[in-house]
């Protein structure tokens, strides 16, 4: 915030002490918290990748697993969909999560998103490997072996490779995905309508006059795109139309104002359309930076500025005034110090605007607050980070004097933060809200008193937040079901975009099962 005459009655209703009126604003602090999404326990099993000319990189005679419990892998669920956690050998490790599938005759078995080249599933080996030729020269292989298992967990080792060459080796865990203990498919929650989204793999919505507006990115070698559905009777979506453009057709993310709907496009920046008819979006411009291409992650608007979240080609947030919504016109940006060339400064994954300021999920660099009361010069003014932060999705209101922000990880552990960001110098960790490490969050929406999210695996997730530092659930649906197609691909899949536009409904994308819409609490 600004130290203006305003801020000051702020300040003298106690929500910030006097003494900080009147004088120059304070440096942004960086709080961080020591509890992040994830904590180190070390390597999780006994085996080793041998680096030896002899063994082709990727085979399982590479593994070396004498020390090993071999009699334990007869254990293991050879029939399902497990998430899994790598952890990259090294003095400082790196995570990232993955997902397969196996199946009893092999049919169903997924790995790194395709069916594993090579396979061995039985009493005393688990082996799991896929090889993909991304061109004449390049060839990728990743392979993963079982060390030991205890219950619906295998724990065991992985090794990247290029070309015949190691790019990464580690440890890793796997665990069976199963629905939480106790749980039916839904409470508090009814499935009013379900519509397939053809084309791509969903990934987020907007609804406006009366129609909801579905991205849809690459899936194989289905082209993303965009689809419309009248949805004026939400118990019975009526599709409309899909758009796709032949070498343009990432497009993550999607927000209106007006007649215009915006499209966050990996390829030409922000996408956008006319829908004075809004069955029909007509294709108006690519905006950009005016500095070649440009890979817009995220949209959001707020009055007449839209703010497009761009992960590279030089990570920063852009500011468009939309006064003539279908012609946006751009105002500055912002951009962290180092990033583009710092990873542990992460880059613009998403954001909301909220009176004067931008709360940005910044990935590994955690969550940003920047003033833009001023557009052309916006000034960050405090931020909160976490070990093996991927702060991805957030929602604030206000609580009485205090603003309150609700944000999200995206990873192994990813859930809910409430942070107290009255003062945006320091903000405060007040709660959380975390179901199992082996499935993340992904969007959220506040509403009032109720926080709406989409979580992955873990389907919608319905929270009163009336006391903030209490989330409470009071509703679910598990939209994850493993007889859908496409299930067991990737860590990210099942409720992923979200929105509820006031019209009495949620609308919810799930990345197998498409538009998902229930009435609101």
């Amino acid at each position: 915030m600004r130290w203006t005459r305003r801020a000051c009655a702020v300040l003298a209703a106690g929500v910030l002490p006097l003494s900080a009126c009147n004088r120059e604003p304070p440096e942004p602090v960086d709080t961080t918290d020591s509890l992040g999404d994830w904590v180190d326990t070390g390597r999780y099993a006994a085996c080793a990748v041998r680096n030896t000319a002899e063994v082709t990189c990727g085979d399982l005679e590479g593994f070396d697993v004498s020390g090993c419990d071999a009699g334990s892998l007869a254990g293991v669920p050879g029939d399902g969909i497990y998430t899994l956690l790598y952890r990259l050998d090294a003095a400082s490790p790196g995570i990232a999560a993955g997902s397969f599938r196996v199946s009893a005759d092999g049919r169903l078995d997924s790995f790194r998103g395709t069916a594993p080249t090579q396979r061995q599933v039985d009493a005393d080996t688990f082996f799991l490997s896929s090889t993909r030729q991304q061109s004449s020269s390049v060839t990728f292989r990743n392979s993963v072996v079982g060390c030991r298992a205890e219950g619906n967990r295998l724990y065991g080792c992985y090794v990247n490779c290029r070309n015949g060459k190691v790019t990464g080796a580690g440890t890793f865990l796997a665990e069976r995905w199963t629905r939480r203990a106790g749980e039916e498919e839904a409470s508090g929650l009814r499935l009013a309508s379900e519509s397939r989204v053809e084309g791509g793999m969903p990934v987020d919505i907007y609804v406006t006059q009366g129609h909801a507006y579905v991205v849809s990115v690459p899936d194989g070698v289905e082209r993303g795109g965009l689809t419309v559905f009248d949805v004026s009777n939400p118990e019975a979506p009526v599709f409309k139309t899909w758009i796709s453009l032949p070498n343009d057709n990432y497009w993550n993310g999607v927000w209106a104002k007006g007649n215009a709907l915006y499209v966050a496009s990996a390829t030409s920046g922000v996408v956008v359309f006319d829908i004075s008819n809004p069955a029909s979006p007509q294709l108006v411009k690519s905006v950009s930076s005016g500095q070649g291409p440009l890979d817009v992650h995220t949209v959001f608007v707020e009055g007449e500025r839209l703010y497009a979240m761009s992960p590279g080609p030089s990570p920063r947030t852009l500011i468009y005034d939309i006064q003539k919504p279908t012609e946006p016109r751009l105002l500055g940006h912002y951009a962290e110090v180092g990033a583009g060339t710092d990873p542990s400064v992460g880059y613009p994954h998403d954001a909301l605007a909220f009176e004067g300021m931008l709360y940005i999920n910044h990935w590994s660099g955690g969550y940003v607050m920047v003033d833009v009361s001023d557009p052309e010069n916006p000034r960050k003014v405090g931020a909160y980070k976490y070990p093996y932060a991927t702060s991805h999705a957030n929602a604030v209101g206000k609580y009485g004097d205090r603003r309150i922000a609700f944000e999200g990880g995206e990873n192994w552990g990813g859930h809910l933060r409430v942070l107290d960001v009255t003062e945006p110098t320091q903000p405060k960790r007040l709660g959380e809200y975390k179901l199992e490490e082996n499935a993340s969050i992904h969007n959220m929406v506040l509403k009032g008193e109720r926080l709406y999210i989409a979580y992955y695996h873990h389907g919608v997730r319905v929270l009163d937040v009336s006391v903030p530092e209490s989330p409470r659930e009071v509703a679910y649906y598990n939209t994850f079901r493993e007889t859908d197609a496409g299930r067991g691909e990737s860590f990210y899949e099942g409720a992923i975009g979200m929105r509820v536009p006031g019209d009495g409904y949620v609308y919810v994308i799930d990345t197998s099962r498409g538009l998902l819409i229930f009435p609101e609490l």
